[in-house]
């Protein structure tokens, strides 16, 4: 029984060994490189979707506080221009 857990762990050793040189075979090639380059620019992109909207958001809010200090100061409500939803 012993040695039928050892083959069998053998066997899943091997199999695990084996994909993980095909994924490396893979990466190496043109198309893989090309994947790899794909998704590192779709993950920026993503990054910088995220941090404009951060900094929008940012804006908003500390445009708001002006906003609030300014009438609270002068007691005069400055016009606000008509800003769309930032989701």
């Amino acid at each position: 029984m012993s040695r039928l857990f050892w083959f069998g762990l053998g066997i899943a050793a091997g199999v695990a060994a084996a994909r993980k040189a095909g994924q490396a075979a893979h990466a190496a090639t043109p198309a893989g490189i090309g994947e790899n380059v794909g998704q590192g620019l779709r993950q920026l992109a993503g990054a910088l979707g995220s941090f404009g909207a951060d900094v929008r958001a940012g804006m908003s809010e500390r445009e708001d506080e002006l906003h609030e200090t300014v009438t609270r100061q002068t007691g005069v409500t400055p016009g606000r221009r008509a800003r769309r939803a930032i989701d």
